[in-house]
């Protein structure tokens, strides 16, 4: 509910301001001063303004108000709304008037009722139970256990499962033993012993039995059997992809230097005869032959009367 408030001047009116639409939130009275005129004036922490001077304050900015405010010399006229829910502060009393800057701290003194007048003098023990018949209980101790809601019939069928889980029933056998004798196992056993075996030869021996009970005539068919051999391991596909360097003639792994249509190391890449590394520097090939510039000229002397000219090919 808006509530107007007037405050006689002049300033200061001993309230903080706080919002505005710069802030995207109301302007909202935050600090009242004790015994200030804003304090007399009945004005409150908490009180949203919504109007100063008449001039609604909905869509102000912080520093509008503040001007707005700073007009006003001999009263200053406030519309504020006021939350029902107010902090409560104990003032002092003095002849009949609360104190603005004293605060009662004392206690308020509370009934004192002994430890136990107000619960059970003797803790009694949590027992839960369901009736399976008229004869019958379960009783668990487990808290708050939802056995009470059970039916007599789902316990009791509960109840029989799990002594069923517990004890395993024996298999029935189909027929009942009078002796050792009488049973297939045994007799299984009796009849391997009694059996005659042909005792087991290897290959070679039965090949040489047969030999000689032919009296030589059968000739001996033996098996050849070869040791078994390691086939050697084939260079794999990237190993046979290696560019190969043009001087050491190794296999290039990492960095490779390419000129014209050779590979080198980058520590192969220097001239033949200075053996200086021609990297940055410019190479030149004779005969088939990398050298640095200055070899290059004493190797490449042109007939008397022409003068040597280096080119560079074109990128």
């Amino acid at each position: 509910m808006p509530l107007k408030v007037v405050l006689d001047g002049p300033a200061p009116w001993g309230f903080r301001l706080t919002g505005g639409k710069d802030f995207n939130q109301p302007l909202t009275i935050s600090r009242i001063t004790p015994g200030s005129k804003a304090a007399v004036a009945n004005l409150c922490a908490g009180d949203v303004v919504l109007a100063i001077e008449g001039f609604p304050a909905t869509d102000m900015l912080h520093s509008e108000a503040q001007n707005k405010i700073k007009e006003s010399t001999h009263q200053l006229g406030l519309t504020v709304e006021r939350n029902e829910s107010r902090l409560w502060t104990p003032r002092v009393v003095e002849d009949g008037k609360a104190h603005p800057y004293k605060m009662n701290l004392e206690a308020e003194q509370q009934e004192y009722k002994p430890i136990g007048t107000g619960h059970n003098r003797k803790a009694q023990p949590f027992v839960a139970a369901a009736n399976i018949d008229d004869t019958h209980q379960v009783v668990s101790s487990a808290y708050n256990t939802p056995i009470g809601l059970y039916s007599s019939g789902n316990i009791q069928d509960a109840m029989e499962g799990q002594i069923r889980g517990l004890a395993l029933p024996k298999p029935e056998s189909p027929r009942t033993l009078a002796s050792i004798e009488d049973s297939d196992v045994y007799q299984m056993l009796q009849r391997d012993q009694e059996e005659p075996q042909e005792p087991r030869q290897s290959g070679s021996f039965r090949a040489l039995q047969d030999f000689i009970d032919s009296d030589g005539t059968r000739p001996i068919v033996t098996r050849t059997v070869k040791a078994p051999t390691n086939k050697p391991t084939t260079p794999t596909g990237n190993l046979q992809k290696l560019p190969v360097c043009d001087k050491c003639g190794n296999g290039i792994v990492g960095t490779v230097v390419k000129a014209r249509d050779k590979y080198r190391h980058p520590g192969c890449f220097v001239c033949s005869d200075c053996d200086v590394n021609l990297k940055q520097k410019g190479y030149f090939f004779v005969e088939e032959q990398l050298y640095c510039e200055t070899h290059a000229r004493a190797r490449m002397r042109p007939p008397e009367g022409h003068d040597l000219i280096t080119t560079f090919p074109s990128a």
